[in-house]
């Protein structure tokens, strides 16, 4: 046991080593085929519709059954892509399959664009239908009338705010009148482009125009964010891509759930990265990269990582965007975001700031279970539990909630895992070993007894499923559809392993019901 500590620091320690590249994330359905279809023509990309055929489901649609609301954008814009393709093998075949499945599939928006509708939902998928439409005839997707209001009143809002913003930055400060090129204008770089869809159609906008630096340009930022899916597959892209805050500040905020942020194997990674954070964080706050717009999530947790590290960050970043006892993840956003208000919940504790009505918020959103579900950035419950036991219990050693305990320990499958779908994943078991790290420390002998038996069990389901290096594959974050920041999650996988060890080790030194 003692050697596979060691050799999950000794990870941890490379994969922190290893985010100064731009970052990790899986590959995307929806941005490849949105990416494939841009691109014009089959040569050289293959390998790339093969790779998005095999990732259809045998009900003939993509993403995974257990999250179907996720299912759409992915399969759409699959299907748009592959109907071009049909010199390929499988790849006409994978259409009618497609065509099938999203001829029976339910309308989730028949009365509303629900609360947990993946990001962009009223965008996109109206988008996609209209081009279905014509593209497919008879075709249609019977879940568009309110997705298509929605998606016309975000547009405006959004035009709205974007002449707005482009207006205000037109001038450069202190020399008024100084012309700047708005935002929208700029070609995308490995630092400026977020999403690979709006690079594809740029870089086919270019080649029509012959601008040939710009196809460059373009051709090197998808390279670049096709090596980050470690596919190996030219053509292949994530959803988003770089993220070289959001992964490094996750990472760290995950070892402090642990207590490994300050482990002396892991110091020089970690003093790295929070000088480099330390240097980014702006008063406009930060984003999940260098470049992107500022977000309050990442805010807030770039925030709990600087105090963490003995530094004295101001709180201003985050007031950015608080509206009255709570905070957006962005402006004009859809819905609230319940991680969002965690997040910024302990950074102002860890701040020592007064945040009654963000922790007033939190608790009024649990589940009947005492828990937190419905969040937007993520689809399992079992993250914003773990960081809203944390961010409630921050600097109140004797909070305690047997509500939420008793739903956590009850929703233990027979396995020895957890998970929102129909399988434990190692990323939620991991999850929910951080509650019970947290829940432990005010629980009496009994309570105690009852944590460390969950752990056991949790312990042998991990280290049965654990081999070095693994990189997870299972998507549970939300974006336009499911995706997997890779080492956000493996760091993660490999702190929750990481803590059951230790715990496990400390329940034979002393007696069942000690703490780790």
């Amino acid at each position: 046991m003692n050697a596979l500590s060691e050799q999950i620091l000794s990870e941890l320690r490379h994969l922190l080593i290893e985010m100064s590249d731009g970052g990790s994330v899986g590959p995307s359905v929806y941005d490849t085929a949105r990416a494939l279809q841009f691109h014009g023509n089959l040569t050289g990309r293959q390998d790339a519709y093969a790779w998005l055929i095999a990732q259809q489901q045998p009900d003939g649609g993509w993403g995974s059954a257990d999250f179907p609301l996720f299912r759409h954008a992915p399969t759409w814009a699959a299907l748009l892509a592959l109907q071009r393709a049909d010199p390929l093998p499988g790849a006409a075949d994978a259409v009618q399959a497609a065509i099938r499945f999203l001829e029976r599939q339910p309308d989730p928006y028949a009365h509303a664009v629900p609360e947990d509708a993946p990001i962009g939902a009223e965008l996109i998928l109206p988008q996609l239908c209209g081009e279905a439409a014509s593209l497919l005839g008879g075709v249609a997707f019977p879940a568009t009338r309110r997705c298509c209001h929605c998606g016309k009143r975000a547009c405006s809002s959004w035009v709205r705010w974007r002449r707005c913003r482009a207006a205000i930055r037109c001038c450069t400060p202190g020399k008024p009148g100084a012309r700047r090129r708005p935002p929208y204008a700029r070609m995308p770089t490995a630092a400026s482009a977020s999403v690979r869809r709006p690079t594809a159609a740029w870089r086919a906008h270019a080649m029509k125009q012959g601008s040939t630096p710009q196809v460059g340009r373009a051709d090197a930022y998808l390279q670049a964010a096709s090596r980050a899916t470690r596919s190996g597959i030219k053509g292949v892209v994530p959803s988003v891509w770089p993220i070289n805050v959001f992964e490094p500040c996750w990472a760290l905020y995950t070892l402090h759930l642990v207590g490994l942020f300050a482990h002396p194997a892991l110091a020089d990674a970690v003093r790295v990265i929070v000088a480099q954070l330390d240097a980014r964080l702006g008063v406009r706050g930060l984003g999940p990269a260098l470049h992107f717009a500022a977000d309050a999530d990442d805010t807030a947790v770039a925030l709990c990582v600087l105090r963490l590290a003995g530094r004295a960050p101001a709180v201003n970043a985050l007031r950015h965007f608080e509206i009255g006892e709570l905070f957006v993840t962005f402006p004009g956003e859809r819905n609230a975001s319940v991680s969002t208000n965690i997040h910024a919940l302990q950074a102002l504790r860890l701040l020592g700031k007064p945040a009654a009505g963000t922790s007033t918020y939190i608790e009024a959103n649990r589940n009947p279970h005492g828990l937190w579900d419905n969040e937007k950035w993520h689809v399992s419950w079992l993250y914003p539990t773990a960081h809203a036991v944390a961010a409630l219990a921050q600097g109140k050693p004797q909070w305690r909630d047997e509500r939420a305990l008793a739903a956590l320990l009850q929703a233990q499958r027979d396995d020895g895992g957890w998970g929102a779908g129909r399988a434990s994943t190692f990323e939620e078991t991991a999850y929910a070993l951080f509650t019970l790290h947290v829940m432990n420390g005010s629980e009496e002998p009994t309570g105690r007894r009852r944590i460390a038996q969950a752990v056991a069990r949790a312990l042998e389901w991990m280290l049965a499923r654990h081999a070095a290096h693994k990189m997870p594959q299972a998507p549970l974050w939300i974006g336009k559809e499911l995706y997997c920041p890779t080492r956000v999650v493996r760091v993660a996988e490999l702190a929750g392993l990481w803590l059951a060890l230790r715990w496990g080790r400390r329940v034979v030194a002393e007696g069942a019901g000690a703490a780790p």
